[in-house]
């Protein structure tokens, strides 16, 4: 199911994508290893930011208003691990 808020998650993956390039062709130009972690940090955080805001995006809309209490906590804890 497509939410409104899967483009803005696919914008921030295709960053990651961009930053992960980046590092990839700054190891084959010898680049110093702090500016190698620095992209690489960069990487981590636009991915970290696309999860959290698709588990938000979940729980906003399709975990809430659904009667079923138990399965709902079944599937937020299924998501915890991903946190």
């Amino acid at each position: 199911m497509k939410h409104a808020t899967h483009s803005d998650i696919t914008k921030r993956l295709k960053r990651a994508q961009g930053h992960l390039s980046s590092v990839i062709t700054m190891i084959d130009a010898g680049r110093p290893c702090v500016d190698l972690a620095q992209q690489l940090h960069a990487v981590e955080a636009a991915i970290g930011n696309a999860k959290r805001e698709l588990i938000h995006d979940h729980i906003d809309h399709c975990l809430t208003g659904h009667g079923d209490a138990r399965a709902t906590v079944r599937e937020l804890k299924q998501l915890t691990k991903f946190l």
